[in-house]
């Protein structure tokens, strides 16, 4: 891959270099999404009389005026402040390519590639993405807590490739949050790395990283709580609630990849076991209920979307009587379906059912277990939304009483699904 350089720009003195993730992705031998340029030995200016258009007013960045692909002036940053919001960027012309990546957050993003293909590498980003190594870039690491969530979250992307934290990153980190560092960061920044990190092949990874810096219990104390909480061996093998959760966030980026949405819902369903009383342990009677409050104030604290906070709650609330779906009653189902307003929006379903399923199969050894109860709710909805209003005005009934008859037509084909279902 390499990047080509207009006349204009070198006509006007400057360089530009492709940067950051395209650059580690192609080593990576990865797809390659986006691609972003830093520019060397330019001003605003510069690139506004090229027809770039600026955009943002924090950071002098561009768009091409025919790719869309973002163009960055080089810059410094110093901090000034806690938080991510403290610093103070320069940006100019005398800006070198060095002083812009030296300024990145690990040695694997802070590699450049030239119009020639030719490679700048001064932090060794090349040795540590052979070695499968996550490294800070400098000590000024430790002056942007987003790095933390953003280590761990490249930890979920890279891990089933073997990359693991360096020693030093992670003191670097753990340093961080003795500081008091990760207090500062505002509740959206924690969600969109959160987001993101669901989306990403072993979300468990960001757990673990998050959790070995001592950031979960900073974040996510709902989450950071179930580790160590024991469960019933001959249901959970792996005993560990926070292992088990783990597992079950790993199974639903099997079942339903990059989908944010199911991971929120894994992460989440099992909040109500670190509630447990310890003279219960390890059964967890009542834990689905029992979870319900510590999810609504991790949601309201990170101000989760209005739909993952919803629909975790159905499944941490509805996760048990998805696998006990056979020994159901009909209306029980319908009830069940009603929760989930599945009969309006189906697709609010497969999110439930693809996060129980993560539930079911985020056991030690159960891995590979088949999910019938999923088919059979599936089926269970198609025959209750067949159930059509029409059927009832035709036979001469009007306002409450349609619905009545609506909701016992749709019983009745619940009723008529479960009897097809094989003996057991």
């Amino acid at each position: 891959m390499t990047v080509r350089m207009p006349g204009a720009w070198q006509d006007r003195g400057m360089r530009i270099y492709l940067v950051g993730g395209a650059v580690r992705d192609a080593l990576l031998d990865r797809p390659v999404v986006d691609h972003d340029h830093v520019v060397v030995g330019a001003m605003p200016d510069d690139l506004l009389a090229l027809g770039y258009r600026p955009v943002g007013k924090d950071f002098p960045v561009f768009l091409h005026p025919d790719t869309g692909e973002e163009y960055a002036l080089a810059r410094t940053e110093r901090k000034t402040g806690r938080g991510y919001h403290g610093f103070v960027f320069q940006a100019d012309a005398t800006v070198t390519l060095e002083q812009d990546l030296a300024r990145r957050d690990l040695t694997i993003n802070a590699i450049a590639r030239d119009e020639h293909g030719a490679l700048t590498d001064p932090f060794h980003g090349v040795r540590d993405i052979e070695a499968r190594v996550l490294r800070h870039v400098s000590p000024a690491f430790v002056e942007d807590p987003v790095r933390v969530l953003r280590v761990a979250r490249f930890a979920a992307r890279f891990a089933p490739l073997g990359f693991t934290v360096a020693a030093e990153t992670m003191a670097l980190m753990q340093q961080m949050v003795r500081d008091g560092e990760v207090d500062h960061l505002v509740p959206e920044r924690v969600w969109a790395e959160t987001r993101k990190a669901l989306t990403e092949p072993q979300p468990s990874a960001f757990l673990r990283v998050l959790r070995e810096a001592g950031a979960l219990r900073v974040l996510f104390p709902e989450v950071d709580a179930l580790y160590g909480v024991p469960q019933r061996a001959e249901f959970h093998p792996e005993i560990d609630t926070g292992v088990h959760v783990e597992m079950v966030l790993d199974a639903a980026a099997k079942l339903a990849p990059r989908n944010d949405l199911v991971g929120f819902c894994a992460l989440t369903h099992d909040l109500g076991k670190a509630l447990t009383p310890a003279d219960a342990l390890p059964r967890h009677i009542g834990h689905e209920h029992r979870g319900v409050a510590p999810l609504r104030q991790l949601a309201a604290r990170l101000k989760v979307p209005t739909e993952h906070a919803a629909l975790a709650e159905a499944v941490c609330r509805e996760h048990l009587n998805a696998h006990r779906a056979f020994e159901l009653k009909p209306a029980t189902v319908a009830k069940l379906l009603a929760s989930l307003d599945a009969l309006r929006r189906p697709a609010r379903l497969d999110v439930f059912l693809a996060a129980c399923m993560a539930d079911k199969r985020g056991r030690l050894g159960h891995e590979g277990d088949a999910y019938p109860q999923a088919d059979y709710l599936r089926e269970a909805c198609a025959a209750a939304a067949a159930v059509n209003a029409s059927t009832f005005v035709a036979q001469g009934l009007a306002g409450p009483a349609i619905g009545a008859a609506m909701e016992r037509a749709r019983i009745d084909a619940i009723a008529t699904v479960k009897t097809k279902l094989p003996a057991s």
